[in-house]
């Protein structure tokens, strides 16, 4: 089933897109990172996808239905946590939890539940003014879990979360995915979403510029995939000349770097394998999302790593 379906969509402001001509499909139980520096256009879409401004090109269905002109059901079956969270200083983290269930008309035990789930549980009492930026931020996670939506949209939702609180985030995005629900996800943070993610697509100056796998991505900018070797005594002469073309350089005592076209792997590796004994080790150093999303945009991402 598909989630989310742009097809042209675009959006503009005082007669500048914010924007434009985007397509793009966000399948069940997927998992899509939203790559941009500032001013890309990923807030923009998240409001469109959302009903909160409509596009001014093209069009977009989430679960067949035009946003914010669909059932209650389908307004309710999405989750969405802003860049910047605000709740009111003088309720408790129960207490706001409990207001957003009742405006979703769901339970209240689910906000136990949820709670629990994001390592709130021992603070749900206290009022939210006492809240650290990351408490804040699990607080607005468990509102957009509410129902267990089938559509959650995640704006920088790793702000000031520590790496333990990160990985239990990232493990409940995994669970929600093995379970259908479709995940649309902005963050800066890329190395983090590397293995955490199924697909990115990247956006500049308001247009798409790619989407795919990290796999798919790399194929297409074409980046060097690099190896490092560990040799036996006096065999650097011999490796060095056997892998002339593929830009063979010192990389300190008896060890040699190379580097490759990502089509010209299997050669390198199949090369190295009949060296037998000459080689003692072997690291092969793939292009990361970082190298990726630099490749594509002109420049790196302003913030690549976590905290």
């Amino acid at each position: 089933m598909i989630a989310v379906e742009l097809s042209g969509t675009g959006k503009c402001y005082d007669r500048r897109w914010a924007v434009r001509d985007v397509s793009l499909n966000l399948a069940a139980g997927e998992r899509l990172a939203l790559l941009g520096h500032n001013g890309a256009g990923k807030t923009t879409l998240m409001k469109l996808i959302l009903g909160l401004i409509r596009p001014d090109q093209g069009h977009i269905r989430i679960f067949g239905e035009i946003p914010g002109q669909g059932t209650r059901t389908g307004k309710t079956a999405i989750g969405f946590l802003p860049e910047n969270v605000s709740f009111h200083d003088a309720m408790t983290g129960h207490e706001t939890l409990r207001f957003y269930a009742r405006l979703k008309r769901r339970p209240v035990r689910e906000c136990n539940t949820l709670l629990e789930r994001v390592g709130l549980a021992d603070a749900a009492g206290r009022r939210v003014a006492t809240y650290s930026k990351g408490m804040r931020q699990r607080l607005g996670l468990a509102q957009a879990l509410l129902g267990n939506p089938r559509l959650l949209l995640l704006d920088e939702p790793t702000t000031g979360l520590d790496p333990a609180l990160r990985q239990s985030f990232y493990d409940i995005l995994g669970d929600l995915a093995g379970q259908g629900t479709a995940v649309l996800l902005s963050s800066h943070l890329l190395t983090e979403l590397e293995e955490r993610t199924d697909r990115a697509a990247v956006m500049h100056q308001g247009r798409l510029l790619a989407i795919g796998s990290l796999a798919e991505l790399r194929h297409q900018v074409g980046l060097a995939v690099e190896f490092h070797l560990t040799l036996a005594d006096g065999a650097a002469a011999n490796v060095t000349d056997r892998f002339s073309g593929f830009s063979p350089r010192p990389a300190g005592d008896n060890r040699l770097g190379l580097s490759c076209r990502p089509e010209d792997k299997m050669t390198v590796l199949r090369g190295i394998g009949a060296l037998g004994t000459a080689i003692r080790d072997v690291e092969l150093v793939e292009p990361g999302l970082n190298a990726v999303y630099g490749a594509l945009t002109g420049g790196p991402m302003t913030v690549m790593v976590a905290p």
